[in-house]
């Protein structure tokens, strides 16, 4: 059965991580390489480099970035609250006319039937929850 070592397998490799410095005169850059050799003495480099010239900074009359911008404001939740009761307009459905309460409603808009609605009363499967979609259900006062 054959067997491979790992360290056998590659030649060496070189880490270089990509971590900002915090200081803003100058930024330094370290990288670390593995090499193994066939001897039972294997090495670790590790070099640091300064470079040459920092960040430019940006000029006075520029837009603030994007960390200062305030928050967008969340759109309005759409579809009835929680716990609200509905009316079912759907035809076809076991509930056509019947009242339930709004367990969830999907606020993504591309979802067809967002809002789950639960039933005291259980369909021929033993059901009592559906999905609709917002035209399907409405909101009894």
């Amino acid at each position: 059965m054959a067997t491979s070592n790992m360290a056998s397998a590659a030649s060496g490799f070189v880490l270089t991580p990509n971590v900002g410095g915090t200081t803003t005169t100058s930024a330094s850059r370290t990288s670390i390489s593995f090499f193994s050799s066939k001897s039972s003495n294997p090495r670790l480099v590790v070099r640091a480099a300064e470079e040459a010239a920092a960040a430019p900074a940006p000029p006075a009359d520029a837009p603030p970035a994007a960390e200062g911008e305030a928050p967008k404001p969340k759109p309005p939740p759409i579809g009835p609250k929680r716990g609200a009761k509905v009316k079912i307009l759907r035809k076809e459905s076991y509930w056509y006319k019947g009242v339930g309460s709004v367990v969830a409603v999907d606020q993504d808009p591309k979802t067809r039937y967002p809002v789950v609605v639960r039933f005291n009363k259980v369909n021929y499967a033993n059901v009592s929850t559906n999905n609709y979609a917002l035209d399907e259900i409405e909101e009894v006062k």
